[in-house]
């Protein structure tokens, strides 16, 4: 029902709450029961083009959706598709009046079979066993007879293409792990079953502890909780935002009745996919996430109050903020994210004003008005508090034992721009690198991802697909593009040599954000692959090209009036455009597949002598930056 339950298959269970009376046909045969139930329980489907799957229940495990099961039946050209078998059972002597394939398994599996209700009625019709009569050489001699057979439509999934059972085939069957899911994969016919049966005695195996999804290399034992999953507390969360805030993607979560409310600023960066567990797991009135601004000793609670009530640095707080120091600290403020039993707002904390006391703004009332609060009856069981009436005040925790995440700063988020976030490399530069940078970036050295097209030019992944498509837009929804002409008011001398259809950064108020990336993300590629070249990355002149058929196909011969260039491609072939690309004439060695996202690096005066290569279809865009010195 796990299994079912992921790939949201309907299920009716045949029999449910009946006692079993089919026998013990682990060693004996036995399942007529089955039978039954299933004559009766397709008495009551009307629809007659309907496919229905039938399965055995505990020893099964569905590794994909009935989508993939329907095509693969439906593929087939047959009425009735049963599961297939290596051994024949219950009589042996009945193996050479089964039909011979050319390949795959010979006998029928009475586990699971699937077909149309009509043909299903068809097979049944002329059950009359007993409970503990044998299922499956019922099936077996409809199956081996003829006439019945080509009535009935039936086959066998001889080649495991649906349904795999393992009884004498467990050597035929590994693991498949692909994109975060599990399958079963027979090896022998290089197929991937749908429905998993341990059929036999092989009900007790390893391949339930993966499909589909119960353990995976990206997410470990989904299923091995510290507390149970019917055990967990319902919380409510409550995301709260005043301002424009960079990096954030909005959705919408169901109120409920809860155990525990968890409270968080839009703000709030969290990395920690198990914050709410270990929260819980602490058991606290009160308890928030260690959450800090990156680079400096911001966070969001407080070690001490002054004397009028305010922020006081403790002596510890310095050693909790850089980790000296681990553990579950009593605080007397915390701000931007907590969780709060909710048994404390239905009874100590029901106070309408609980978020007002006078001046204070809403956490600071919170918190001024949970400390004192007068609650006789309140116990803090997990620790004592060295000189604190436990009768007086909700005591609040903070824990530093886990790296949680980090606070966005939005002093300076301006709504200006289209994509508001590319301006952030200041303000935020952790979370603008997670969304704007390459991947691979950091693995450049390390996994040595850096190529050599041609001689002096390097290749390297800088932008994210998002990175490039939010350029491309900013550029596109500014629109001021230059006619690429000689004549350009925006350069020093307002002559330009080689002109393109472009847009420079000053134009959209992008080029200190975009000489910080040069700095940052440019410079220590240049100075590991040009030895004893230092640089500033100080570029006099950035910008976005744009080229297409009918506006500006290419660009001619030129050298770059640069020490070296940067150029990064913003879209991919094949997909936005054709054609296009870069080539050396000096070295005969042209670039004509860019990788979205990746940057050229080559020498601009003398030697470098290239041209742009004529895009023949679509829309190409990349950024260039002439970089001297």
């Amino acid at each position: 029902m796990r299994s079912a339950r992921h790939f949201n298959y309907t299920i009716k269970v045949l029999g449910r709450g009946e006692p079993w009376k089919g026998g013990d046909y682990m060693t004996t045969p036995g399942g007529g029961q089955k039978v039954r139930l299933l004559k009766a329980g397709l008495q009551e489907i009307k629809e007659e083009d309907k496919v229905v799957l039938f399965i055995d229940s505990y020893d099964v495990v569905f590794a994909s959706g009935p989508k993939e099961l329907l095509k693969k039946f439906q593929q087939t050209r047959h009425k009735v598709v049963f599961s297939a078998e290596t051994l024949i059972w219950p009589d042996r002597h009945l193996e050479d009046k089964h039909p011979h394939f050319r390949e795959g398994k010979r006998f029928l599996g009475s586990g699971g079979f699937i077909g149309y209700v009509r043909n299903l009625k068809e097979m049944v019709a002329d059950w009359t066993g007993e409970d503990n009569d044998s299922d499956q050489l019922f099936f077996t001699k409809i199956y081996i007879n003829p006439e019945k057979r080509k009535s009935i439509n039936i086959t066998l999934d001889n080649r495991c293409r649906m349904f795999q059972n393992l009884h004498g085939s467990l050597d035929e069957v590994v693991l498949k792990f692909e994109d975060g899911q599990v399958r079963a994969r027979n090896v022998l016919y290089d197929t991937l079953p749908v429905v998993v049966h341990g059929n036999g005695p092989t009900k007790i195996n390893y391949l339930s502890n993966y499909i589909p999804t119960v353990w995976t290399f990206e997410t470990g034992c989904s299923v091995c909780l510290s507390v149970q999953e019917s055990e967990y507390p319902l919380v409510v969360i409550g995301i709260f935002i005043q301002q424009p805030t960079p990096f954030v993607s909005y959705h919408r979560s169901n109120d409920k009745d809860c155990e525990y409310f968890f409270s968080m600023d839009i703000e709030v960066v969290l990395k920690n996919k198990d914050t709410l567990k270990i929260l819980i797991e602490q058991n606290e009135p009160i308890i928030a996430p260690m959450i800090t601004r990156e680079g400096r000793l911001w966070t969001n609670f407080w070690g001490a109050l002054s004397a009028d009530g305010y922020y006081a640095r403790s002596e510890d707080y310095v050693d909790i903020v850089q980790g000296r120091r681990v553990g579950v600290w009593n605080v007397p403020y915390l701000a931007k994210v907590y969780l709060v039993k909710a048994s404390l707002l239905h009874e100590e904390l029901s106070d309408n004003d609980l978020f007002s006391s006078g001046t204070l703004d809403l956490d600071m009332a919170f918190c001024h008005n949970a400390r004192n609060k007068v609650t006789s009856n309140y116990i803090i069981k997990k620790r004592l508090t060295p000189f604190a009436s436990i009768s007086q005040g909700v005591f609040m925790y903070v824990t530093n034992m886990h790296t949680f995440g980090r606070m966005l700063s939005t002093e300076n988020y301006q709504m200006s721009h289209l994509h508001n976030d590319l301006w952030q490399i200041f303000e935020n530069p952790k979370d603008w690198e997670e969304r704007y940078i390459h991947e691979n970036y950091t693995k450049i050295m390390r996994d040595k991802l850096i190529e050599t097209p041609c001689p002096d030019v390097y290749w390297f992944p800088l932008f994210s697909d998002i990175g490039c498509d939010h350029i491309v837009q900013e550029m596109e929804n500014f629109g001021q593009w230059s006619g690429g002409r000689n004549t350009d008011t925006r350069i020093q001398g307002g002559y330009e040599n080689v002109p393109t259809i472009d847009i420079h950064m000053t134009q959209i108020n992008y080029e200190k954000e975009w000489q910080k990336l040069l700095l940052d993300y440019i410079a220590p590629i240049t100075e590991t692959m040009y030895p004893g070249y230092y640089t500033k990355c100080i570029s006099y002149l950035n910008f976005v090209v744009r080229y297409k058929p009918d506006e500006q196909p290419l660009l001619t011969p030129h050298h770059d009036a640069s020490t070296f260039t940067i150029n990064v491609a913003l879209n991919s072939k094949e997909i936005d455009y054709q054609g296009g690309g870069c080539r050396f004439i000096r070295y005969n060695c042209s670039v004509e597949a860019p990788r979205k996202g990746w940057a050229l690096m080559h020498p601009g005066r003398l030697t470098h002598y290239h041209e742009g290569l004529r895009t023949t279809a679509g829309t190409r865009y990349i950024a260039v930056s002439f970089v001297d010195p």
